[in-house]
């Protein structure tokens, strides 16, 4: 049985959207898969734009709360230790955040940019291959771990620091007030909840079609296909269901841990075998090269020049993609950062994975594009061929021992898959029962279930097309509820700030001072309190 005191509206609204959308998709695959598109080219060619201010936005954002006096805020008590290791943390961070992307996309998105120019300029020379690398950065860059920090840092702030409740709609308080315990915050915290469901959907898509192509290449018996993609999925529900029953202590966090151990040491092995000198050579150019023309990148539009559909079908579907995993990965980063000062939260959130994405490119990247220009345009013919999904498998079939490396990335795969699944599974739970750190059992089993069924649905209603299009479409809405987050953060910082400031006065001045100010001291005080969400957490950690 549910326990219903846990369990709120959000629960019931978003579990009828999402068996509705599944039906649908069940029922009319074709259908969705037109309506989908439709919306889709809409609001790609007519509200793209939003996309590219806002993520600029975010980006700004991050870095003024790094430089600025807030910084030194601690999401928790201002003595209070951080509660996991830095390894740890920046193990959650990697796995929730992007690491079966970076599997995926490891190969192919360089080796797609360097016949496929972005801008301007014939495809496979030596200056397609440094456009290829630059815009490939760029896209795993500053920019999606900017979003996650805003998301996860306003989250964070407010539950930690101010025990509100772990939820969009709490944290959204000091420019919503009462409103954000109404109708209008349950909306907001299922709009949550619906992105965050096609963001994890966008990853099991991926990860499912990589794991059967990975097993299909390796194994003639296994056939490519959608039967093989919807029995891989199921499998894997298994598994990160029983993960999550787990915990984020036991589960999550050592199967986080594995995977960075695990990439690192696939990473390692190509670096070693590979052009080594070639790759620190092109970690060094493109990151120059990245940051150099970041503002360039970031404003452009493809007004003039340039190919537009590069634009809505790569920097536009990452940018949706990375605000409709804001969601989950700001709410699971949340929920492992408590302790941390802001500019530490800011810093490790957006540095250390911009920085592992540039070295993890500059080595899969060269060595794609090296291992296709041996094989004469084979390897991106393969990928042209058979999908995407094949290129991670054929390129590793050059190196020695291809078919235990080939294992040990179908293992790394499914392990993220698994760890991504089971973040968002938990995620889901704590947003649908009111912010709960330690959502029940039950409750995870349910969204697991719907998790593996819309990811389903959407392979067999238009493939991974329609997965992308369903996140960008999802994604959409959920960029001004960020937008607000983040005007919400800073209203509550800079209030803050100020009392903190005046109590620090008032320790160091003379006591005529204290007395002078006490009464502009309490009403700040006041002003502040009433700002502030008057639900509390259902639990906190100190309470486990």
């Amino acid at each position: 049985m549910i326990n219903r005191s846990k369990v709120t509206p959000v629960f019931y609204v978003s579990l009828s959207i999402a068996f509705v959308f599944i039906l649908w998709g069940a029922i009319f695959p074709e259908n969705l898969g037109t309506v989908l598109g439709y919306i889709n080219d809409f609001i790609s060619n007519k509200f793209g734009w939003v996309y590219m201010l806002a993520m600029t936005g975010f980006v700004i954002f991050a870095a003024f709360l790094v430089i600025s006096p807030y910084g030194k805020i601690r999401l928790g008590k201002q003595n209070e230790k951080a509660q996991y290791s830095y390894f740890t943390w920046f193990s959650f961070l990697f796995t929730a955040g992007m690491g079966v992307g970076l599997v995926f996309y490891g190969v192919t998105e360089p080796l797609t940019h360097y016949y496929n120019p972005p801008v301007l300029g014939e495809g496979a020379t030596p200056g397609a291959s440094q456009e290829a690398l630059q815009y490939t950065l760029f896209h795993w860059g500053f920019h999606p771990w900017a979003v996650y920090a805003v998301v996860g840092l306003a989250l964070a702030y407010f539950n930690f620091r101010h025990k509100s409740p772990l939820l969009m709609s709490s944290a959204l308080t000091p420019i919503l007030g009462n409103k954000a315990n109404g109708g209008l915050g349950t909306s907001i915290d299922v709009l949550a909840v619906f992105g965050t469901i096609f963001g994890i959907a966008t990853s099991l898509g991926l990860g499912a079609t990589q794991i059967t192509a990975g097993l299909s290449y390796s194994f003639d018996a296994i056939d490519n296909n959608l039967v093989t993609q919807t029995i891989i999925i199921l499998i894997i529900t298994v598994a990160f269901i029983v993960s999550a029953s787990t915990g984020v202590n036991k589960g999550i966090r050592y199967l986080s841990m594995g995977n960075v151990i695990i990439a690192i040491a696939l990473m390692v092995f190509v670096f070693i075998f590979g052009s080594s000198i070639q790759m620190v050579e092109a970690f060094m150019t493109n990151t120059g090269n990245y940051l150099q023309n970041l503002v360039g990148m970031t404003f452009n539009m493809n007004s003039f020049v340039g190919d537009r559909g590069f634009l809505n079908d790569w920097t536009l579907f990452y940018w949706a993609w990375w605000i409709g995993w804001a969601a989950f990965v700001g709410s699971f980063i949340a929920r492992v950062s408590r302790g941390r000062t802001i500019r530490e939260f800011i810093l490790g959130v957006t540095g250390v994975p911009v920085l592992f994405s540039a070295i993890w490119f500059a080595i899969f990247g060269v060595a794609g594009i090296e291992a296709d220009n041996i094989l004469g345009g084979g390897l991106y013919s393969l990928m042209e061929a058979q999908g995407n999904e094949v290129a991670l498998f054929a390129f590793l079939e050059n190196y020695p021992a291809a078919a235990l490396i080939m294992g040990i990335a179908v293992l790394l795969i499914a392990s993220f898959f698994v760890t991504s699944a089971d973040s968002g599974t938990f995620v889901l739970s704590m947003l649908t029962t009111g912010g709960s750190l330690n959502p029940p059992l039950q409750i995870k089993m349910i969204w697991g279930v719907i998790l593996a069924g819309t990811a389903i649905v959407l392979l067999w209603s238009g493939g991974l097309g329609a997965v992308q299009m369903a996140m960008l479409i999802a994604a959409f809405p959920f960029t001004f509820i960020v937008i607000l987050l983040a005007i919400s953060l800073f209203k509550a910082l800079r209030s803050e700030h100020d009392i903190l400031e005046l109590e620090r006065k008032q320790l160091v001045y003379e006591p005529s001072y204290r007395e002078q100010t006490q009464k502009e001291l309490e009403e700040k005080r006041v002003a502040f309190e009433e700002a502030l969400p008057d639900e509390t957490a259902p639990e906190t950690e100190e309470e486990k």
